[in-house]
């Protein structure tokens, strides 16, 4: 990207809310990898601090406004997410339905971690959701296999083998998305029908 390009704001979202999650430090190392890619403002979002309500209903509370509000503010998406049982976790499926139109005709990449599979099982359930909601999913991820050994005692990610140059790819390709997507929102806005 050059400096002449305009920004783009990319949302970072961490899906996982369990007691002994790795989505913060996974979140943060690929924040860091971001920041160098340029022309990026970054808001992390940790779902555990939306305190989003179980129950969807036809209102919003605040606390949906307020996230829908900062989804609606992003050009592009990474998400951050475990495997659970083979598939990704509740709460990140309950942010996703309440803000389903602010997804709309945006990039969403993915960051997956896990085990053997890396995640990439809860990946491939996301995309058809995404898919459902009018959003893009770029076709690169980063998959984290069996992330604890490659954990510090401090929970930073101290082995990222190739990680970083496939973080790299996937946010080539949000960019490119992004601007191709936010022109044609504003040339002419998307709509369901």
């Amino acid at each position: 990207m050059t400096s002449a390009e305009e920004r783009l704001a990319l949302a970072i979202v961490i899906g996982s809310t369990r007691e002994g999650r790795r989505g913060p430090a996974i979140a943060e190392w690929f924040r860091t990898v971001a920041q160098q890619f340029g022309n990026i403002d970054l808001d992390v979002i940790d779902l555990r601090d939306a305190r989003l309500p179980g129950t969807l209903s036809n209102s919003r509370p605040p606390e949906v406004t307020a996230l829908a509000g900062r989804i609606d503010k992003a050009d592009a998406f990474v998400i951050v997410t475990p495997e659970y049982n083979h598939s990704f976790p509740a709460p990140l499926k309950a942010a996703i339905d309440w803000s389903s139109g602010e997804w709309q005709a945006k990039p969403v990449g993915f960051v997956s971690y896990g085990g053997i599979s890396g995640g990439l099982r809860a990946v491939e359930q996301l995309r058809q959701v995404f898919a459902e909601l009018h959003a893009v999913t770029v076709r690169n991820t980063v998959s984290l296999h069996g992330v604890w050994a490659r954990l510090g005692e401090d929970g930073t990610l101290i082995d990222s083998g190739g990680s970083e140059e496939a973080a790299r790819t996937m946010l080539n390709q949000l960019a490119w998305w992004a601007r191709a997507l936010k022109e044609a929102r504003i040339a002419r806005p998307y709509t369901v029908r």
